[in-house]
């Protein structure tokens, strides 16, 4: 009986070896045929498949033109596929491996757009979720590529965009940062509160988040009794937001607007 089921086993092994090999379509596909098909699929949206064909003709056919298009538009792919990690990891491989390629400040531009379509999920209002529990590390990177772009290729065609792009980051990088203050203020941890506004004051010194930020610095020293840095903070509201909502028509009443004020 062993003997037996020896032969079968035997025999199941050889059988095996002569099983075809998985088909591949693509076998004996030039790279320019490679990447004509990675590029139909990238324009119908099927990027994984896109991704697939892309990566095929890079292992088949690592030099030429051909292969560094694909490097640069497998980024593209990942982007698309809603893959910001590895679109960004593709960005930074084809900005190491051809700094100098006419389309490289492009790899700049979609390593920034990668991170500031992946920030939007931390940095946007989302009901219920709050702020303070949300990192602003993508938001940041994104910023970072949008200004290396401005920095190395300012007649970039993808500079007003990218421009555009950091504007609004940094909206939202301080109005992060101002929330994150607002919040230790209300839970009375005022040093932190004021570091935290002082910092986004610092960092972001024309958001429109600024004026809530001097108000948190405000709030902050009263409740710390530090009387000069309060005032001085307070000057510094009232002369760049002179209508502000938060003092505006309460200057007259008993007791100081910021004991009075709630957010």
């Amino acid at each position: 009986m062993r003997y037996s089921l020896a032969v079968v086993f035997g025999a199941l092994v050889a059988a095996c070896g002569l099983l075809p090999e998985e088909y591949d379509e693509t076998r004996g596909w030039s790279a320019e045929k490679l990447y004509s098909e990675a590029k139909d699929r990238l324009n119908n949206g099927v990027y994984e498949e896109a991704i697939k064909y892309y990566e095929k003709l890079e292992a088949r056919y690592p030099y030429g033109r051909y292969a560094q298009q694909a490097q640069l538009e497998i980024a593209y792919a990942y982007y698309k596929d809603k893959e910001p990690a590895q679109a960004v990891a593709a960005a930074e491989r084809f900005i190491k491996l051809h700094p100098n390629h006419p389309s490289v400040d492009y790899a700049y531009y979609l390593r920034g757009l990668a991170n500031f379509n992946d920030s939007l999920g931390i940095l946007g209002h989302v009901s219920g979720q709050d702020l303070t529990e949300r990192d602003p590390k993508a938001a940041r990177e994104a910023f970072e590529s949008f200004k290396e772009l401005a920095t190395r290729f300012p007649d970039s065609r993808y500079l007003s965009d990218a421009i555009a792009r950091m504007n609004y980051l940094v909206n939202a990088l301080a109005a992060h940062e101002i929330h994150v203050a607002r919040y230790y203020l209300k839970r009375g941890a005022y040093v932190a509160a004021a570091n935290r506004a002082q910092f986004a004051l610092n960092a972001y010194p024309r958001a429109p988040a600024n004026e809530e930020g001097l108000v948190v610095l405000v709030r902050a020293y009263d409740a710390l009794g530090l009387n000069d840095l309060r005032n001085d903070a307070e000057r510094v509201l009232l002369k760049n937001f002179p209508d502000s909502a938060y003092v505006k028509g309460d200057l007259h009443k008993s007791g100081s607007w910021w004991q009075i004020w709630n957010w």
